[in-house]
C-alpha cells in the first residue's frame, strides 16, 4: 500500500485531495470500483459517494431476505445496506440526489415522474454540480458512454449528468445557486473489462467449475482498447466481496458470478479496477496506475 498522500496547496490555501464517485443505485458502489475507493481512503484521500436513486425497484435476490416485512420497508432497508457497504469500502461522505429508481425501460416505474430517468436534465445536473462544489473533488468517476451490455435508464442518466456536471461545475455562469465554482481536474468512466470477464471465466473452467459467464456475456462489446488506467487492488480484493454482501437484499450470497470461485482463487483473478480517462485538465502519461496521476504537480503549481 502506498504511503499517506500529502495535502497539496492550491494558491495560498491547503486543499485536500478528494475522490467523488457517482452511482445509480445502492449496491453499484460495491460492484464498481470498491477497491479503488478503499485504496484512496487508505492513502489519505477524502472519498465521497453520490447515489442518485434509492434503488426502490431492485428485486430481492436473496431468498433469505424475501419476506413481507422487508418488502414493506425496502427503501429504508436499501439505505441501511448502503451505509453498511460504505463502511466496508471506506467512504467518508454520502450525497443522495433524491431521485426514485427508474426501473428498466418499458416498466411502470420508468413512467413515474419522480424517477431519475424522467427528471429535468438541468435540475439533475444542478444537484450534482452542488455536490461537486460542496466537496471539491479533483477526480470524478461516472459510468461510460457505451452501456450496450446493461442499458439501465439510471446508468445512462448517470453518464449524461456526470459529463454535463464536470463541465458546468467550474463555470461561474452555470448553476450559480449551487455554490462557488469548482473544477474537477479528471473525469473517469468505470469499465467492466473483457479481460476481467475472460480471466474469471477461464479460472472457473480450469478448476472444473461451471462458469456463470455465458456466451452472451463473453460476446458483449469489448471496451478494453479504451482502458487508460488500471488501479492495483491486489491487497484489497476482498473489499468488493464484503461490500456486496452488505447488500443483503440485492445480492444472493450463493451467486456463482460474485462468489463462485474459492476466495484464494478470486483474489488472484484480474486484481485491478479498470477505467477510461475521459477528460483531463492535467498532464499524465498513459497508461496510468493512479486516478490522481498528474494532479499533485498541477495543484502545487
Amino acid at each position: 500500500m502506498s504511503p499517506v498522500r500529502p495535502r497539496f496547496g492550491s494558491d495560498s490555501e491547503a486543499e485536500p485531495l478528494c475522490l467523488m464517485t457517482v452511482h445509480a443505485h445502492p449496491d453499484d458502489e460495491a460492484s464498481k470500483g470498491a477497491g479503488t475507493v478503499a485504496r484512496a481512503r487508505a492513502e489519505g484521500i477524502h472519498t465521497v459517494l453520490v447515489c442518485c436513486t434509492g434503488g426502490e425497484q431492485g428485486d430481492i435476490l436473496n431468498p433469505a431476505m424475501d419476506d413481507p416485512e422487508v418488502r414493506e420497508r425496502l427503501p429504508e432497508v436499501r439505505l441501511e445496506e448502503l451505509a453498511a457497504s460504505m463502511e466496508v469500502i471506506g467512504y467518508d461522505d454520502l450525497v443522495l440526489l433524491g431521485y426514485r429508481d427508474s426501473g428498466m425501460a418499458g416498466t411502470p416505474a420508468n413512467d413515474d415522474p419522480r424517477c431519475f430517468a424522467r427528471a429535468d436534465h438541468d435540475e439533475a445536473v444542478g444537484r450534482l454540480v452542488q455536490a461537486i462544489r460542496t466537496h471539491r473533488p479533483q477526480v470524478l468517476v461516472i459510468y461510460g458512454d457505451d452501456q450496450r451490455g446493461y442499458p439501465h435508464p439510471d446508468h445512462l442518466r448517470v453518464h449524461e449528468i456526470g459529463v454535463a456536471a464536470f463541465e458546468a461545475a467550474g463555470d461561474p455562469q452555470a448553476h450559480p445557486e449551487a455554490g462557488d465554482p469548482w473544477q474537477p481536474l479528471k473525469l473517469y468512466y468505470t469499465v467492466w473489462s473483457r479481460a476481467r470477464v475472460m480471466a474469471t471465466h477461464e479460472r472457473f473452467l480450469a478448476l472444473g467449475l461451471e462458469s456463470p459467464f455465458s456466451e452472451e456475456w463473453r460476446e458483449r462489446a469489448d471496451p478494453d482498447d479504451r482502458i487508460t488506467t488500471q488501479v492495483d487492488i491486489s491487497e484489497l480484493t476482498d473489499v468488493r466481496t464484503r461490500a456486496l454482501l452488505a447488500h443483503r437484499t440485492q445480492v444472493d450470497p450463493e451467486s456463482t458470478m460474485w462468489f463462485g470461485l474459492p476466495p484464494e482463487e478470486a483474489r488472484t483473478v484480474h486484481p485491478y479496477d479498470d477505467y477510461v480517462l475521459a477528460r483531463s485538465l492535467v498532464d499524465s502519461s498513459l497508461p496510468e496506475t493512479d486516478l490522481f496521476a498528474g494532479i499533485g504537480d498541477r495543484v502545487m503549481g
